[in-house]
């Protein structure tokens, strides 16, 4: 899967875009007509603990998937984020087999 990937305000390291890389082709287990992704990491000025952001967008023939998680660091948001479009993509996946 082409994946391509954005930092807000700040430049991301290699291992956090290797992780998030890796983490995205696990997600070709569960469907592999996923064409390409966009991730945006972003640090937000919120007030707490939550403060770093990660927007997963993934195009599927007939559907756009999205995703948007908070956490506290990118690689917990970004595990939150893979986990509700795994559930997006089962779903997706579902509807299609019926019709």
């Amino acid at each position: 899967m082409k994946v391509q990937m954005q930092s807000v305000h700040f430049d991301a390291d290699q291992t956090l875009l290797d992780f998030i890389q890796q983490r995205l082709n696990k997600l070709d287990h569960f469907y592999d007509r996923v064409t390409d992704g966009e991730v945006i990491l972003r640090l937000n000025n919120k007030d707490g603990v939550a403060n770093k952001t990660v927007e997963i967008k993934l195009m599927v023939p007939g559907s756009t998937l999205f995703s948007q998680e908070d956490a506290t660091s990118f690689e917990a948001a970004t595990d939150a984020a893979v986990e509700a479009l795994k559930r997006q993509i089962t779903k997706h996946k579902e509807k299609t087999l019926s019709h």
